[in-house]
């Protein structure tokens, strides 16, 4: 079973729940969002979604928190306002991904984080805090996989690395690795 099953039998049955509500006599109903030239349909939508994804241990292992997901009917894939997604780590603090917005493939397998991409992870003893800056960010979340063509600034106390493409293993052993143009500045401890 994939992963993101379980995630996407949540969301279809908090959305059933909210088509009965949207449903009933005066309630409102979304129009259909137009796009480059087509009209797409939405075939359900949420609002305020918090849907957590578990190991098969019982342990978290994705958080996403959106406050709205747009699900359309013509191509099966799921838009996302301001998503924001934590990737739990087992013995290291948490990844926290978030973007202006995201596109979800049918299968929940790829992810595009558009405009502003922020990711961050607090420190601790065995691994300093880390701030990622960029753009247009693909996510493959079974894999916690993420890449980039764009800019990329990454931090880490008074460290830095600028870069242009970037590719980022999210899952111990954590790992970055800078395509091109390459500059950084790195403090001896």
């Amino acid at each position: 079973m994939r992963p993101y099953r379980p995630v996407l039998a949540l969301v279809l049955t908090i959305a059933a729940a909210a088509s009965w509500w949207l449903a009933r006599p005066g309630a409102e109903t979304p129009p259909p969002v137009a796009r480059t030239g087509t009209q797409r349909t939405i075939d359900y939508y949420v609002n305020g979604l918090d849907a957590t994804r578990m190991t098969e241990a019982g342990v978290p292992a994705h958080r996403l928190r959106t406050p709205k997901l747009r699900h359309f009917t013509d191509d099966d894939t799921s838009e996302l306002e301001q998503p924001h997604l934590t990737v739990f780590q087992a013995e290291a603090p948490p990844w926290e991904v978030d973007s202006e917005q995201a596109w979800v493939s049918p299968d929940g397998s790829l992810i595009l984080l558009q405009g502003d991409v922020l990711i961050t992870r607090k420190g601790s003893a065995d691994n300093p805090p880390m701030h990622i800056v960029t753009s247009n960010l693909r996510v493959q979340p079974e894999q916690d996989y993420a890449e980039t063509d764009e800019k990329v600034r990454v931090s880490s106390e008074s460290d830095w690395v600028d870069s242009i493409g970037m590719q980022a293993w999210m899952r111990p052993p954590s790992r970055l690795k800078f395509l091109s143009q390459v500059e950084g500045y790195y403090v001896p401890r």
